[in-house]
């Protein structure tokens, strides 16, 4: 996509960074531009005001748990505060929404799994319609070696072949009982990838490149420390921090 392309210019420095570095320092960028926008976008005096408003209210209903009552009615009066500050605050969810959908978008192209480099095993595997038997060929260019041979049988209604190959951007190409699908893998050095799951119609539903899951903090949580775990910790404390350094409320 052409947005990616632009936005690998506008971020190639950072790609050179160690990956937890890269996506910390975009982490706090995007805060930064949060941050400017809400505060130049919105009415401070007024969300200061609403905030203090709300708390005291909060304060409120912590003294009155004997009273659920009074409580409730101070509850609706917070509540309705509330919804007054969320309408304050769209404003400037709408103007970001959009740019950080799309730098959410590039930074799963660019984070989420492993690039394959030269001359690495790599796997790929077809799945099947259910109860498919018989053998599926991988029809590979030169640049690309299949390391156990291009005809597999079906198993499990899957076939998965081992590869590896030379620098560059390659279309590899299963055939199965008059059908074709072809996917894209990429092997290089940078750190890049093709999307690696392909849905495809027919009796091949799908196509995978076996690409290794990009983990930045391997210190036993599955998952939450991937990419978007260390962007969605620091995003919150960049964002605690700026609020107060800048007085955005």
């Amino acid at each position: 996509m052409a947005y990616y392309d632009f936005l690998n210019i506008i971020f190639a420095p950072l790609l050179k960074l160690p990956v937890l570095l890269s996506i910390i320092t975009l982490a706090l960028i995007i805060s930064v531009i949060v941050i400017l926008v809400t505060k130049y976008t919105t009415n401070q005096v007024v969300m200061k005001k609403l905030k203090e408003d709300l708390k005291e209210y909060q304060n409120k209903i912590k003294g009155l748990k004997n009273e659920p009552v009074k409580a409730m009615e101070v509850q609706k009066k917070a509540m309705e505060l509330n919804m007054k500050y969320m309408s304050h605050s769209l404003k400037p969810t709408l103007i970001t929404f959009i740019p950080i959908i799309l730098i959410f978008g590039w930074m799963s192209s660019i984070f989420a799994y492993e690039n394959i480099k030269p001359q690495q095993d790599f796997t790929i595997t077809a799945f099947f319609q259910k109860n498919t038997n018989g053998k599926a060929e991988l029809i590979v260019p030169q640049e690309i070696t299949i390391v156990d041979g291009k005809f597999k049988k079906i198993e499990n209604d899957k076939a998965t072949w081992t590869l590896n190959g030379i620098t560059g951007e390659y279309i590899l190409e299963i055939a199965f009982n008059g059908e074709k699908q072809q996917t894209n893998v990429l092997i290089t050095n940078d750190k890049k990838y093709i999307d690696p799951i392909k849905k495809t119609s027919g009796q091949i539903k799908t196509v995978q490149v076996n690409l290794k899951k990009l983990v930045v903090l391997p210190i036993g949580f599955r998952d939450w420390f991937g990419w978007l775990g260390i962007y969605i910790i620091f995003s919150i404390i960049f964002t605690i921090i700026l609020r107060k350094l800048i007085k955005v409320y």
